[in-house]
């Protein structure tokens, strides 16, 4: 069960890789959108292996009523969705959400770090335009394994200049964050996309300098666990039920396609509204959210299953009653 969201129809008008492994995909919706803010997301409906399934992609780039610009890293680990956006043809039809954003930005501050790993740059894209067209002080800092695999370099290196800087690891120019939040000035925003190891370590450091932790917004992927994306069993209280959730589908649509409904929103790990009670755990919990602090994750005794996975198998309570006959 999610809450209730717009849907619309939209048409594949163009693809171009932008990247050896990033496809940009561009959607013309059937009607021109109203408003929405930087930063923002939209949801995909897709058919992966017969089932109907959502995927969530940043928009890329400045704001369009007309036009819609994701960006797709065909993931090795993928749970199918990449491979389906990737299959995809001009002319297709999907079914895609209005335009939403996790991100709040504030205007009024003086100084603006925007920090971004691998695909995590698509947000970033449009936040980094914004700023540069109303004169802001700000600095980007693009983390990727190869400047080969950086997407939209060349676009943001003519925008930004010398405020753009990229680290390569295969240069051996790794991100230094406390080296960074040390040169911010005090009222400095950080905005952050990227995956779940970079996120640690930037919001670790942030709060090592005393930042205040409003001061970090961020963003990640569910796909960017610290574990592999495998097959795994879940456990249900009191029903002797046990589901597999397969590597192609999350703990979430498992769940609610077995008839344990689950209430869920965002379908990111942000919001916490899917989170539910974990009760025994025979192996180890991958938790990819951004919602729980690292003391609550330590604990394994909630999950948000939209995005976290098992390896292994995990006893929950959904809380979950059927109505009375």
């Amino acid at each position: 069960m999610r809450f209730a969201e717009h849907w619309m129809g939209c048409r594949v008008e163009a693809t171009r890789n932008v990247a050896p492994n990033i496809r940009e995909i561009t959607l013309k919706p059937d009607t021109p959108l109203p408003s929405y803010p930087l930063g923002s997301h939209i949801n995909v409906s897709l058919l992966i292996d017969g089932q109907p399934q959502t995927r969530s992609y940043s928009l890329v780039g400045e704001r369009s009523n007309e036009l819609l610009r994701i960006a797709v890293r065909l993931a090795p680990d993928s749970r199918g969705g990449s491979k389906a956006m990737w299959a995809l043809q001009v002319g297709a039809r999907l079914e895609i959400s209005n335009p939403s954003s996790l991100y709040d930005i504030d205007w009024n501050r003086g100084t603006y770090c925007l920090i971004a790993g691998g695909i995590g740059i698509t947000p970033i894209t449009g936040i980094a335009a914004a700023l540069h067209s109303k004169a802001i002080d700000l600095q980007l800092h693009y983390a990727v394994k190869a400047r080969s695999e950086a997407a939209y370099l060349d676009e943001l290196s003519t925008l930004l200049g010398d405020r753009l800087t990229v680290h390569a690891s295969h240069e051996g120019a790794r991100m230094d964050f406390a080296t960074t939040f040390a040169a911010l000035p005090p009222d400095a925003i950080v905005i952050l996309c990227g995956p779940m190891r970079m996120l640690e370590a930037a919001r670790r450091e942030w709060n090592t300098a005393g930042r205040a932790p409003a001061d970090l917004r961020y963003e990640t992927f569910g796909s960017s666990g610290l574990l592999p994306t495998t097959e795994f069993r879940v456990r249900l209280k009191d029903s002797g039920a046990e589901i597999v959730v397969p590597q192609s589908r999350s703990m979430l649509a498992a769940l609610n396609e077995a008839g344990f409904e689950v209430m869920s929103d965002c379908e990111r790990g942000e919001c916490g509204v899917c989170a539910i009670d974990v009760l025994a755990v025979d192996g180890e919990i991958d938790h990819r959210d951004v919602f729980f602090s690292d003391h609550q994750k330590s604990g394994n005794t909630k999950i948000c299953p939209c995005v976290s996975r098992v390896v292994g198998t995990v006893t929950v309570d959904t809380l979950y009653q059927p109505d009375a006959v």
